[in-house]
């Protein structure tokens, strides 16, 4: 198998991973977000630890880890961006907002493409441009007729394209990288638990094993999609990944609508139907670009 194609494998299965989280988010209802965020933090370290002696037969190389200043910075960034991603989706899976996160992955492709217009002075083809232009009519709609921002949606949207922007500019290999991820985050959350565990009193510690197996569980559950969506952000392109990346809200819509009965309105209806012909002008422009590069 090429690197290419294990590339597209590995980013197919992340996301049929991450749309299935869902799942497993049902069992933690009105979860305490935070405390979620800092146990899978601090679980994460040991974990990411073994996965790094898994692929490499050695553990994380600290020294060289610190050496690469660039690559360093470029992953505390990496793991801040990915952080408030992953806290909007959570906050959504655990509060029967499936369909709202959902949404933020169906923009995350057209947020890629905002962020490289406004941010990285890029310019769009036409077939882009009317993507962008209904994914705003359909946000709009939905803005106009529930008189609110989807934040929620929005947030999982543009940091999860930060984060890919970000991976691909960090030298350390895939596993390391995960790991480090994890270490830059680990004193906050480690600070942030005692904190709150002196003044308020942390609900993860105080609700049984059980809950707290969950709570630790989601190190797994997150970490897994990760690692496969680490290698292939090194090994295939990300207008293949901006492709792939329909198939997690794509099962997540279905669990929504079918699985937790979540409300699917005429406004949202609408709303959708904008975004979903704007993703069709985007895989069909970037089909036209690829079949153009390979007859040159």
């Amino acid at each position: 198998m090429s690197g290419q194609s294990l590339g597209n494998g590995m980013a197919a299965f992340s996301f049929i991973l991450w749309g299935l989280l869902p799942l497993y988010y049902q069992y933690l209802p009105n979860v305490a977000t935070d405390e979620l965020l800092a146990v899978r933090l601090i679980a994460s370290v040991p974990l990411g630890a073994l996965i790094v002696f898994a692929v490499t037969k050695r553990l994380p190389q600290f020294n060289a880890i610190w050496a690469d200043k660039r690559s360093l910075i470029t992953t505390a960034f990496a793991a801040v961006v990915m952080s408030i991603s992953w806290v909007a989706f959570t906050w959504a899976l655990t509060n029967e907002r499936v369909m709202e996160s959902s949404l933020g992955f169906f923009i995350s492709p057209i947020a890629t493409m905002a962020l490289g217009v406004f941010c990285l002075g890029e310019r769009l083809s036409l077939g882009k441009k009317v993507a962008l232009a209904l994914a705003c009519i359909g946000l709009g709609y939905q803005v106009i007729h529930y008189g609110e921002i989807p934040l929620v949606a929005l947030s999982i949207a543009v940091f999860f394209s930060l984060y890919g922007w970000l991976k691909k500019k960090i030298n350390y290999e895939w596993s390391t990288s995960l790991f480090v991820e994890a270490l830059v985050l680990l004193p906050l959350a480690i600070s942030y638990l005692f904190y709150k565990e002196m003044t308020l009193g942390t609900e993860s510690f105080h609700s049984g094993m059980s809950t707290l197996a969950l709570y630790i569980g989601s190190a797994p559950a997150t970490l897994l999609p990760l690692l496969f969506f680490s290698i292939a952000i090194r090994l295939t392109s990300l207008s293949t990944i901006g492709l792939m990346q329909y198939i997690e809200p794509s099962i997540q819509f279905i669990l929504a609508v079918y699985l937790f009965g979540e409300a699917f309105d005429e406004v949202k209806l609408v709303s959708f139907s904008f975004i979903w012909a704007g993703l069709l002008f985007t895989v069909f422009d970037t089909l036209r670009y690829r079949h153009t590069a390979k007859s040159r």
